[in-house]
Order: C-alpha cells, then sequence, then structure tokens
C-alpha cells in the first residue's frame, strides 16, 4: 500500500504535485476530488475492492485508447 502523502509527489528536478498533474491533463478540480477519494477508499479496504479495481483499470483503458478523453 503507498503510504506517501498525495502531495509528495516529486519529479526529477521540481515537486510537481499529482493535483497539478491531473489538472495539467485536463481534470476538473471534482474530477480529482474523485479520484483521491476513490484511491484512499482502496487503499483502506472498501466494500468490493476487486470490482473497483478492475473499473478503475477499465477506464484507464478507455482513456489510453482514446475512446474517453481526461
Amino acid at each position: 500500500m503507498n503510504t506517501q502523502p498525495l502531495e509528495m509527489i516529486h519529479t526529477s528536478q521540481s515537486a510537481e504535485t499529482e493535483t497539478d498533474k491531473l489538472a495539467r491533463n485536463g481534470f476538473t478540480p471534482d474530477e480529482i476530488i474523485s479520484l483521491f477519494w476513490l484511491r484512499q477508499w482502496y487503499q483502506h479496504g472498501g466494500s468490493d475492492r476487486v470490482e473497483v479495481l478492475r473499473q478503475l483499470e477499465f477506464l484507464k483503458l478507455l482513456v489510453v485508447n482514446g475512446k474517453i478523453k481526461p
């Protein structure tokens, strides 16, 4: 499990937060909050972790293949 705080992601020479990365890639503030909430919920057990993982992997596949825009 990733125990690193959400805002402690570092690039090679400058610090860039996950929020900044998501915003730069076109996610709205509401979408960013939802993603962080889902990750937090999933990492701490959730009620059905496998189902959430499947849904997130499917969403990732759609974005990677250009079927939906982030």
